[in-house]
This record gives structure tokens, sequence and C-alpha cells, in this order.
């Protein structure tokens, strides 16, 4: 992402509303506190640094997901830069259920450049943009071909996280080109046994509870 935002790695920012108080730590996570005498008081992650929020190829925001369990899935925190005299966690809200929105303001993107995307790019990157851009421009590609290669740009540069389809389909890939043999199956079945007895010793010293299935 933008470089002269780094600044702010390694540092915290609070913020009190009600009985809660929340942090947030720029590239680490967003916490909340509950600030009560009641013996079971909330502690917990809202959500750990995952990846950028861009529109119209600008950073607008930073996704803090993963956080603490929530129902059925992990609490997340979308974080809002806007331009400010200091840098400070401005506003709190929870628009949806474990979902959160918090507004940080700081000066480090009062310039109307600051949050541009091409810019943090590689030359390899900014001159697949620039080709993008081209096919564009020559009706070669629709809007929404322009968009898709925009954003395999940005997971490439690590600004995006990739779907979990993708992974899947990686993954996928790379097991159907070292499986090419039985023999190479059989090797990597026999290694994978071998981590697994391995796996089982660790988890059983340390009295870790662990489920298995017939296929393992």
């Amino acid at each position: 992402g933008p470089a002269h935002l780094f600044r702010l790695a390694g540092k915290c920012f609070s913020f009190v509303e009600s009985t809660y108080k929340y942090e947030f730590c720029p590239f680490h996570n967003v916490t909340q506190h509950e600030q009560t005498f009641r013996w079971n008081a909330y502690s917990g992650i809202l959500g750990i640094w995952h990846e950028w929020e861009i529109d119209n190829n600008t950073f607008v925001g930073m996704w803090m997901r993963e956080g603490d369990s929530c129902e059925t899935k992990s609490r997340q925190t979308k974080v809002h830069l806007v331009c400010g005299k200091s840098n400070k966690l401005a506003y709190v809200s929870e628009p949806s259920t474990c979902v959160y929105s918090l507004t940080f303001e700081t000066p480090l993107v009062c310039h109307p450049h600051s949050l541009l995307v091409y810019p943090t790019l590689t030359e390899a990157l900014q001159r697949k943009w620039d080709e993008a851009e081209q096919l564009l421009y020559d009706d070669l590609i629709t809007d929404q071909g322009y968009k898709k290669i925009l954003k395999e740009i940005f997971e490439e540069a690590g600004l995006l996280k990739a779907t979990e389809e993708k992974e899947v389909e990686k993954q996928s890939k790379k097991i159907t080109l070292e499986f090419e043999t039985v023999e190479k199956c059989s090797k990597e079945y026999k290694q994978l046994s071998e981590e697994m007895k391995k796996l089982r010793v660790l988890l059983s010293q340390h009295g870790i509870a662990y489920r298995g299935n017939s296929g393992e």
C-alpha cells in the first residue's frame, strides 16, 4: 500500500464510547474492551489486518478480518481513512451484527494523490495496468473485463487477498502436477502419513483433542 502510511505501523489509537474502549493498531488489529466491573466483561479482537478496500482505483480503507468468532462467522472491521489535522480514531459503529466500521482521521491522506493505487505498484504491474487501459480504450475488452484485470493486478500486488475459489484452483493445479504418477502419489502419501503420526503424538503430548476421519 502507500509507503507513507507505514509510519502508522507500531502505533495504536483508542476511542471510548459508552462502556467500550476501541483500539486500532494500523497493519495489526482492532480490539474492543468493555470497561465495566462485570466478571465476564468482553475483551476481544474485532479483526486482524487483512487487505485494502479499493474504490475507483484509490485506497479508501483497510479491512481487518478474522477477529473473534461471533455466532457462525468471525468479527470484521472496515477502517475508513479520512483527512484530519491529527492521527485519531474519530468514530465507531456496528452497521450490521459483528461487522464494525471505524473512521480514522490522519493528515497523511489529505494530499489528493496520497491514496492512489497506481504509484504503489511495481513497474511490471503498472505496465499491465497501462495495457488494460489501452485495451479498454480500443474497445477490445468490456468495462467488466477491465475491472477483472485490475482485481488480478491488485491481488498480485498483495493489496487484495485472492478469493477462496482461486486458492482452491491453485492447490488443485499444484496437486495435479505433483501426482502425475502412481509412484509420486504413493511417496507423497507416505510422507503425509508420517507427518500425521508426528502431529498426533504432538497433540497427545499437549492434551489437545483432535478429530480424524477414515480417509485422513
